[in-house]
């Protein structure tokens, strides 16, 4: 009688062996995505350096240079989710030092571009009639899209959301932690990249009527190149990272 019991529990471990094996836990879960969803929002939603940079492209240039300026920052935004999940991230929450190098050197370049942009809306006003004649010109969308690497790779709110925000919601137990967090990362990323983008298109819009008067164009593109000098000011100005 005990050699059928035997077969009997061997059946029932085989049976179940394969049942505690087909549950397989994701990489990261939704109550994850979804916690770090409710808590970027709000930082992302208010305008900060990357809206204002978006705004300022758009004003002067119009939609086409701001949605690739969108393009670049979304990808310079990633790759400081890319630096953090490496490790990184706690060195520049640590040293002063690199992160408002990092910082002053964002800001240098946005001043930088927002004098370009004041150029091409002063030339603009002697190039109404004859476009080829801007000694400056509006840049190339790979230009639009190198310029939003920097200013993503270099904005403060991108450090503070992946650096100080982001490793709050990985579960170390699950392990992966980087894969955790390179995924993760495209929450704030995509949201950054939806908000930029709707910014980038109304701006655009009020260009197209800013551009049916010569006048109220310049003064579009000097708003816009003064957002931009503005802008680069503040980020220089901050004095904190935490």
């Amino acid at each position: 009688m005990r050699t059928p019991v035997l077969l009997l529990a061997g059946s029932e471990a085989e049976t179940e062996t394969p049942d505690q094996h087909s549950t397989v836990r994701p990489v990261v879960t939704s109550e994850q995505l979804i916690g770090l969803s409710l808590a970027c929002f709000l930082l992302i939603v208010v305008p900060g350096p990357s809206v204002l940079f978006v705004v300022g492209r758009a004003l002067t240039y119009g939609r086409g240079v701001a949605l690739a300026s969108v393009a670049g920052n979304t990808i310079g935004t990633y790759l400081v989710a890319v630096l953090v999940a490496l490790g990184i991230g706690p060195l520049l929450e640590q040293s002063v030092l690199l992160f408002h190098v990092i910082r002053l050197a964002g800001a240098g370049y946005l001043i930088w571009l927002g004098i370009t942009a004041l150029r091409h809306a002063r030339a603009s006003t002697l190039t109404a009639a004859n476009p080829a004649a801007d000694p400056v010109g509006p840049p190339s969308r790979r230009q639009a899209v190198r310029s939003g690497m920097v200013v993503g790779f270099s904005n403060p709110k991108a450090f503070i959301i992946l650096a100080a925000i982001l490793p709050q919601f990985v579960d170390r137990s699950a392990g992966s932690v980087p894969v955790q967090m390179l995924i993760l990362a495209t929450v704030p990323v995509l949201l950054g990249l939806l908000t930029d983008s709707g910014w980038g298109l109304a701006a655009g819009a009020a260009r197209n009527w800013f551009a049916r008067s010569p006048r109220r164009l310049v003064r579009a593109g000097q708003t816009g190149g003064a957002a931009m000098i503005g802008l680069g000011v503040s980020v220089a100005l901050a004095n904190g990272h935490k």
